[in-house]
């Protein structure tokens, strides 16, 4: 296998992964017609308002799908999506599937110059979005890019789908497709490529990973029995957006797979998830760090009847211990998690029938089939057994295609006999247990999502104004950590973390790339090679912001 240029997943091991339960012939469009068929009115997705059938989920992705067939692209073609979190995503992602074309699922806050570089990125030929994107018309979207140098071939509208009882008709560059034939065929198979979305890259802009849906349906596999799922009884939340990995598997795959409802929102907020577990009776709950210590926060504010949950998976930054104990304490249910990346799916995981002290102070046992592996960081010398700590990396049926078209990239991904490595520092002691101790890239993780420090450094340096930047993780009781960045003004200049936000806005930046603190200073502290020493503006932060967080 040629790793990061395959579009499908290896057939060989596509087979035995099938023939060990991991995987599945069965494409998840299927399984939303069969959910159509067999019980049209449950529900597929509630909302604070408004509820979403499995009958309405076909429906509007056969009409997505027929849509996009007249469009006259190739099988494979790639189609962007910029939308909320709301049913309409999600009949969406499953619509382009069943037209056979590639989805590039794009965050909803994501920045113009984002935007830009991931839809010139994956060649994208069409956008799929709301009428008002943020207060902001897909028109002025696309002509925003036109002025970067990315030219969208057709806009696509689709209405938000906030009430099964929505009739707008979907626009194709502004004109209502009446009529449209369904698309013929299966769609995209669930060993294909079947989604491109972002992750952060070390330095510059972020990477684009490629995705089937198989590898979501074996993070499904895992869950289930991790959480102890009871098939038609669970009631899901998925509190993290959708196109990002954690949000594909608790809030479009897993659900869908066990088919059962999820409650989502358009935008997190503690209280409304709060009333809405109460509500709707939540079962399993998904959702990063920092929002379940905002829903501590609400729920100590305001209590909720939270009895219904019985599990909580959380990941993507460190578990704060103190606080996931309380969660537990508070609702009665088990925090849980698994430890990987956009990438790599799960190396390890934790399980209902781990202690507390398991289930909160490492990440898991490692998984088996996943083969994970332990490499000396500067050698690249497999260490796997030897007690020493390393960089880890796995091969197994989580892991995604690689990059695309991103040779480089996926260079530092894989090594060369094709293990797919973390950033991270880690160990497993005797008894399988992953301890995560170290990192090996420059990252911030702000609410669970990773913000090279380098590309923010980039950005920032750009400001006419700045001599030298260096962005550091600054500790945050609820966000697990901030951007900081300390800067040196150039000579007679005059530096503001507002003009340094501003100039970012300029520029399209992402919402998640602004600095939160400033320090300014008459230069920035060298090593004795004459680099910047960024460990000791990293223990200054520690110093300065670190007496917050317990």
């Amino acid at each position: 296998m040629t790793y990061g240029l395959s579009h499908e997943a290896d057939p060989a091991l596509a087979k035995a992964w099938k023939a060990n339960g991991w995987w599945s012939d069965q494409p998840l469009q299927a399984r939303i017609d069969q959910l159509a068929a067999e019980r049209p009115d449950d529900p597929a997705y509630i909302m604070a308002n408004a509820r979403f059938t499995w009958a309405d989920y076909a429906r509007r992705s056969d009409e997505i799908a027929a849509a996009l067939v007249t469009l006259g692209l190739a099988p494979g073609d790639r189609v962007a999506v910029i939308m909320p979190d709301g049913p309409a995503i999600h009949a969406v992602f499953v619509g382009i599937a069943k037209a056979g074309l590639i989805t590039v699922g794009l965050g909803s806050r994501a920045g113009d110059q984002e935007i830009a570089h991931l839809l010139g990125k994956t060649g994208a030929r069409a956008l799929i979005t709301h009428a008002d994107l943020r207060g902001r018309s897909p028109q002025d979207l696309q002509a925003t890019l036109a002025t970067k140098g990315v030219t969208l071939e057709r806009l696509v509208t689709v209405p938000d789908y906030l009430s099964p009882g929505a009739d707008d008709a979907i626009l194709i560059d502004g004109e209502p497709v009446i009529g449209a034939p369904k698309a013929p065929g299966p769609g995209v198979g669930p060993d294909s490529l079947f989604m491109i979305n972002s992750t952060s890259g070390t330095t510059g802009l972020p990477k684009c990973v490629m995705h089937t849906q198989n590898r979501w349906g074996y993070f499904h596999y895992l869950a289930e029995r991790a959480g102890e799922f009871r098939p038609g009884n669970e009631v899901f939340m998925g509190a993290v957006p959708a196109p990002f990995g954690f949000g594909l598997w608790t809030a479009h795959f897993s659900p869908a797979l066990l088919g059962v409802p999820t409650v989502i929102m358009e935008k997190f907020d503690a209280d409304l998830a709060l009333d809405l577990i109460e509500r709707e009776k939540v079962t399993v709950l998904g959702c990063v760090s920092t929002q379940f210590i905002m829903l501590l926060n609400a729920q100590a504010a305001k209590p909720r009847d939270l009895s219904s949950l019985r599990c909580m998976f959380t990941g993507g930054e460190a578990v704060p211990y103190e606080r996931a104990a309380e969660f537990e304490e508070v609702t009665g249910a088990s925090v849980l998690q698994f430890y990987g990346s956009n990438e790599t799916g799960a190396l390890s995981r934790t399980t209902a029938q781990d202690t507390r002290e398991r289930r909160l102070r490492t990440a898991g046992r490692v998984i088996e089939e996943m083969e994970v592996r332990l490499f000396d960081p500067e050698t690249m010398a497999d260490i796997t057994g030897s007690g020493l700590p390393g960089q880890p990396a796995c091969r197994g049926p989580a892991v995604c295609l690689g990059y695309w078209d991103d040779p480089a990239a996926n260079g530092k991904l894989f090594t060369k006999d094709g293990w797919m490595l973390m950033g991270d520092i880690c160990e497993i002691d005797a008894e399988g247990y992953l301890r995560v101790v170290g990192r090996t890239s420059d990252f911030i993780i702000r609410g669970g999502k990773n913000i090279s420090a380098p590309a923010i450094e980039e950005e920032v340096a750009a400001h006419p104004d700045i001599a030298l930047v260096a962005a550091v993780a600054a500790p945050d009781p609820i966000f697990g950590e901030r951007v900081a960045v300390y800067v040196t003004p150039k000579p007679g200049c005059e530096v503001t973390l507002e003009g340094i936000v501003a100039h970012l806005k300029a520029r399209g930046v992402s919402r998640e790339w602004f600095p939160e603190y400033l320090v300014l200073m008459e230069d920035l502290p060298r090593s004795s090679g004459g680099k910047l020493a960024k460990g000791d503006l990293k223990e200054d932060a520690r110093k300065r912001w670190g007496a917050s967080v317990t």
